[in-house]
Parts: structure tokens; C-alpha cells; sequence
């Protein structure tokens, strides 16, 4: 009996050494699949840094219409060679996002697991200052590259997104 158990402890270190490793969004919806529910409303938010003089808060609100692990094949990021993220351009900053998660030059691509949330927008407030060009995803009404409009659809990682606040 004793070996037995060996054996499956074994089996099962062999089998998880071949699945691809969990990011972080991909354990949210295995410990909190409360939160992902069809219908629930979820917030994804930028800004607010500060202690004293704190940033005005941007965000997107929406309804979860599908929550799911995909294995995906994590790659390079684009080269933007002398540039530090706070330089980019807005088109520059869209690319590196669009990309990621990725690996810097030195490192390998490979595949992991990421937990994504596809949602229905139903309200939004962007930066429409210069210096959130490449800040973060919201900027003039836009998502990452895409103008923000009523019930569209977008997905985005589970552990970029919170519950709406009642």
C-alpha cells in the first residue's frame, strides 16, 4: 500500500512538471471563482499613487461574461532599445502592453497559464493628459488601442481586476 502511494505522488510531480506554470491571474480563478461569476461587476483601475497629493483614479467597469485558463505562449518582448517604459510613445507603449505578459531579451519563451476574464464595458473615466500616454492602458477614451464604447467586449488578466465597490 505504501508503495502505492509513492507511485501516485510520483505520477502526479511527473504530470504537473509538464503543465505549463500558473501565473498569477490564473490562480485567482482557481482560489476565487466567486468573484469571476457570469454577471458579476468588476473594475479595472489606474492612478491614485500618492500619499498626501494623490493621482485621480481612472478606470473600466464591466459585467464578467466568461472566465477561463488558457495556456499561452509567453515571448519576447518588443525591442525598444534606450527607452525606459516612461519614454514610450503612446503606439510604442501599445505594443509592449498588447505583448504582455512577456520575457526581456535574455529570457526564454514558454508556455504558462494565465486566467483571463472576458467583460462587457458599461462605464469608463480616462486621463486625457499627456503625461498617461503611456501610463497605462486607459488614455482618450481608449482601451490599450481600441476607442471605449458601450457593451463592447475585452479581456483582460484576472488579477488586474477587483469587484465593483457598492
Amino acid at each position: 500500500m505504501r508503495f502505492l502511494a509513492v507511485l501516485l505522488a510520483g505520477l502526479a510531480c511527473a504530470v504537473q512538471a509538464d503543465e505549463a506554470p500558473l501565473r498569477p491571474s490564473a490562480h485567482l480563478l482557481f482560489k476565487q471563482p466567486e468573484m469571476l461569476r457570469t454577471g458579476q461587476c468588476v473594475r479595472y483601475e489606474e492612478g491614485g499613487a500618492g500619499w498626501v497629493m494623490t493621482e485621480p483614479v481612472y478606470f473600466l467597469k464591466g459585467e464578467v461574461l466568461a472566465a477561463e485558463v488558457r495556456t499561452r505562449q509567453v515571448g519576447k518582448c518588443p525591442p525598444m532599445p534606450g527607452k525606459p517604459l516612461n519614454q514610450y510613445s503612446r503606439d510604442e507603449f501599445n505594443r509592449h502592453v498588447l505583448a504582455h505578459p512577456c520575457v526581456g531579451p535574455k529570457g526564454v519563451a514558454r508556455d504558462e497559464q494565465i486566467g483571463i476574464v472576458r467583460l462587457r464595458v458599461t462605464d469608463w473615466e480616462t486621463p486625457h493628459a499627456r503625461k498617461a500616454e503611456n501610463a497605462g492602458r486607459l488614455y482618450r477614451g481608449m482601451f490599450i488601442d481600441r476607442k471605449l464604447k458601450k457593451d463592447m467586449e475585452i479581456e483582460l488578466e484576472a488579477d488586474l481586476l477587483g469587484l465593483c465597490k457598492s
